[in-house]
């Protein structure tokens, strides 16, 4: 992502857009050619080590450097085994990028990097799966728009990233209202420069996270900007790694250890949302204290449910949905979990955070 806010952005507001397109969603590419699966050849089925041997590192996706807080603030305890790096690093493309090049092993994730990846013929696998009940995103106007509803849609811009979550929340309610997807205008863009797009009138409606909308109407609901809400929900906050990786014994046991941590690490931002208001997003993200409060009274509860076949379920509707817009290949997304961590992350939370 840029470095700098996009001209004429407030820095405050791109900063936020950067929080709520990175910690809900991950972005990726589309993919001009591909197989419809990833090789899954030599896929590990032997049982999880017990203990993780002695000399294992992983290198860990941590966008924001949000992981080593979390665990710090937490006070949770020492892993079990190296990380050997924290990449900062949380867009679709860079992780599949990062995969291919073995320069991360475990990444943070929504549903659609694994499925892009299948469709690239890039074997890996979602070991661990964090329930979203609640919309994550909303469908913000251009300044001026006389938009209200998403079924005035219909002969519109509207900013559209195929592989990130964002993309696949449009396609959703597109659907929901009866729109084809010859009715719209779909613009290509990746989701940090829909601000940019929106503010410049070059598309005339972009989903956001809802992260990003408080700000983004400071500054342009009284030139007419507006917001429109969906039940659409992206349903799937996930962990994933490179299937070479998982059919590492040793690293396969330090992923199954790492799991609970990172379920314990997400229960105890819900819970403590104040010191993560101050620690996290005003003191290293430079955002008001208000603006901060308002993200957490956005946030979802964690769930991790012990079974996946919720999760299983969502990410066929969405692989579906994809293939119907030509945007992969018809597939089979079973093969993109792998069922020996099913149950771990349910299994180092307290009851009401698994269902």
């Amino acid at each position: 992502m840029p470095s700098a806010s996009p001209s004429g952005i407030d820095r405050r507001l791109f900063l936020t857009s950067l929080l709520g397109a990175s910690a809900a969603v991950a972005g990726l590419s589309g993919c001009a050619g591909g197989s419809a699966a990833a090789d899954t050849a030599g896929a590990s089925a032997a049982p999880l080590a017990a203990k993780v041997p002695a000399g294992t590192s992983l290198k860990i996706a941590s966008y924001l450097n949000t992981q080593q807080l979390q665990f710090r603030l937490a006070k949770l305890p020492t892993l079990p085994f190296t990380v050997s790096s924290w990449v900062n690093i949380g867009a679709g493309p860079d992780v599949i990028n990062a995969f291919r090049a073995k320069s991360l092993d475990l990444a943070n994730n929504a549903g659609i990097p694994p499925i892009q990846a299948q469709f690239q013929g890039f074997a890996a696998k979602i070991v661990a799966i964090n329930i979203t009940r609640k919309p994550n995103y909303l469908f913000a106007t251009k300044p001026g728009s006389d938009i209200r509803t998403v079924a005035e849609f219909k002969g519109r811009k509207l900013a559209f990233s195929q592989g990130q979550a964002q993309g696949v929340v449009l396609l959703r309610a597109l659907k929901a209202a009866g729109l084809a997807y010859g009715d719209v205008k779909l613009v290509p863009l990746t989701s940090n420069q829909f601000l940019t797009a929106l503010q410049s009138g070059q598309v005339d409606v972009a989903p956001l996270a809802n992260t990003q909308a408080p700000a983004y109407l400071q500054q342009y609901g009284s030139k007419g900007a507006h917001t429109i809400a969906t039940d659409v929900v992206d349903l799937l906050n996930l962990l994933w790694a490179p299937q070479a990786v998982l059919n590492d014994r040793a690293k396969a046991a330090a992923v199954a250890a790492y799991i609970p941590e990172w379920a314990k690490g997400l229960v105890w931002q819900w819970e403590n949302p104040d010191t993560w208001n101050e620690e996290f997003y005003v003191k290293t993200q430079n955002l008001t204290l208000a603006q901060a409060q308002g993200i957490t009274r956005l946030a979802n509860k964690p769930l991790f449910p012990p079974s996946w076949d919720e999760a299983v379920k969502w990410e066929q509707e969405t692989a579906d949905l994809l293939a119907e817009g030509g945007f992969v290949k018809k597939t089979d997304v079973t093969g993109l979990f792998d069922h020996r961590f099913e149950s771990i992350a349910a299994k180092a939370v307290p009851a009401e955070y698994r269902k």
